[in-house]
């Protein structure tokens, strides 16, 4: 039985880090707030913080998580272009579904620690600026051009992406005009593009987690809850509005996977607490 329960919790951990790697790839979504809905985030935080505390253990529990994170950007790097060019709408409703289903389970995870006003306010106030940000995020960026400073630049985002919970780095890399070449890349293993992003994302994540770790070990309660309003705010901004050309069977499909999604969030959610 023990044995059993081992083995689901290894694959259960293999199947979050796929989901947390398409964060990565996924315009829209963020990798850190995939890790903190599926409730391993303040683990790989504080295990980035302090690398050789409990360094076994850890690397143990996140084998799994790592294997899964590669194989979900490598499965999705080939997949993402087809899915999104054909059936942009339908997919996207799945992942807003998927989101919905865990938010129950973010919402309890932020009040571990209490809630009070001021947790509510920075929610309000979050989910606000994350919105805005969102919206007229297009406004800022330019297509530039694609060499070992801007692919290192891009891996910047992405290490950005893992520890701010509610960043999602395809957006960006969508405005930069480099989203597309890195798909490209990653399905080749291009390593004028895997290396330098693999460089910059490593060294994001090495120096700013000890500052989110600080962060997370003095206001858990309102950096969670700003984690929520930021979480919702890049929800809402994926809610797909252009229908043109979806035909009677393509909006049952958006239905339907809008339901799968939440119900596939759910189960996870329902796992976590079995396995935590």
């Amino acid at each position: 039985m023990e044995q059993k329960k081992r083995r689901n919790d290894w694959g259960l951990r293999f199947i979050k880090g796929m989901f947390i790697g398409s964060g990565f790839i996924l315009p829209g979504v963020s990798g850190g707030a995939l890790a903190a809905i599926f409730g391993i985030y303040e683990r790989i935080i504080s295990f980035l913080a302090h690398l050789t505390r409990n360094f076994k253990e850890n690397v143990l529990f996140f084998i799994p998580v790592g294997l899964g994170g590669i194989t979900g950007v490598f499965l999705l790097s080939f997949l993402v272009s087809f899915l999104l060019g054909a059936y942009e709408t339908i997919i996207l409703w799945f992942f807003v579904g998927c989101i919905i289903g865990t938010l129950p389970s973010l919402f309890k995870e932020a009040k571990k620690h209490g809630r009070t006003s001021r947790d509510w306010l920075a929610f309000a106030i979050s989910f606000v600026i994350g919105f805005l940000f969102l919206w007229q995020g297009a406004a800022l960026f330019t297509e530039v051009d694609q060499n070992l400073g801007t692919w290192t630049i891009a891996g910047g985002l992405i290490g950005l992406g893992m520890i701010v919970p509610g960043l999602s780095p395809s957006n960006f890399l969508v405005y930069m005009g480099m989203y597309k070449a890195m798909s490209d890349g990653i399905k080749t293993l291009d390593i004028a593009v895997v290396l330098p992003i693999a460089i910059g994302g490593i060294v994001t994540v090495l120096v700013f987690s000890k500052l989110v770790d600080f962060i997370l070990s003095r206001w858990y309660a309102l950096f969670f809850h700003v984690i929520l309003g930021i979480v919702l705010a890049s929800t809402v901004m994926i809610i797909p509005i252009d229908y043109a050309g979806v035909s009677a069977l393509g909006y049952v499909s958006c239905v339907i996977l809008l339901g799968l999604g939440i119900a596939l969030g759910a189960f996870m959610s329902r796992l976590e607490e079995q396995y935590k």
